[in-house]
């Protein structure tokens, strides 16, 4: 494997449309496939190397890990984004949650772009960028749009928990940079929801009161006024996060 390369489980290709009579042959290329993972199934695993050297999705295991895609360095948006990400790279480590980042960019492309942001903006970046010039990573993850651009990544987040299940994910176009601030609120409500089996509200935040599962029985409805929650009617009850 070169420099230049990263590796992912393959996705398997999309079936050709059956037809009935022999078509012309076309110059046009034919479309590349793109995967999709899903919530709460096994993120697709990874072998990359990165401004840190070689990353593999195990090399996270038993840490949440929050995997982002950003379009292309020395760009005004995902600089924006960046600068953000590294200030609040103390918070993540707080909740034992890792940042990886990616870019269908060369390492060099990397390694000049965090020199840039570091002489320029006063912010060194504390975590790995993947260098994906194959996007193998990208398409696995689904994070190439044909619509939006054939090479460049669009600003999609990954949420993976320590066991490697996906547990969220997030899209935002091109021209638009995400609130990091989220990215964290987000990973925090995950954590109390796996934690002790409960939702978080809109706009949750730590300390806040989480939601309890409604009753789906007669029995459970009937205990339900008896459990001491907050009950606004049967199918609403709150209660303080423990």
């Amino acid at each position: 494997m070169s420099c230049s390369e990263s590796n992912v489980l393959p996705v398997a290709p999309k079936a050709a449309p059956a037809a009935s009579t022999p078509s012309a042959p076309s110059s046009a290329a034919e479309p590349m496939a793109y995967g999709l993972p899903r919530i709460n199934e096994r993120a697709p695993a990874f072998q990359a190397q990165t401004t840190f050297g070689p990353r593999s999705l195990d090399d996270y295991r038993g840490k949440w890990l929050v995997l982002f895609s950003h379009p292309a360095d020395f760009t005004p948006v995902c600089t924006t984004e960046f600068t953000a990400f590294a200030k609040a790279s103390a918070d993540f480590a707080a909740i034992n949650c890792e940042l990886l980042g990616l870019s269908i960019d060369s390492i060099y492309s990397h390694l000049a772009w965090v020199q840039n942001i570091k002489e320029k903006f006063g912010v060194e970046i504390p975590f790995p960028i993947i260098e994906d010039l194959s996007m193998n990573v990208a398409r696995a993850y689904g994070m190439i749009h044909p619509g939006a651009s054939d090479t460049a990544a669009v600003r999609a987040t990954f949420i993976i928990d320590p066991n490697g299940i996906l547990r969220a994910m997030v899209y935002y176009p091109m021209t638009n940079g995400r609130s990091v601030a989220e990215i964290l609120r987000l990973v925090r409500g995950l954590q109390t929801s796996l934690s002790q089996g409960v939702a978080t509200p809109e706009g949750w935040q730590p300390g806040d009161k989480v939601l309890v599962g409604a009753p789906k029985t007669v029995a459970d409805l009937e205990a339900r006024l008896g459990e001491g929650l907050e009950t606004t009617d049967w199918y609403f009850s709150m209660k303080k996060a423990s």
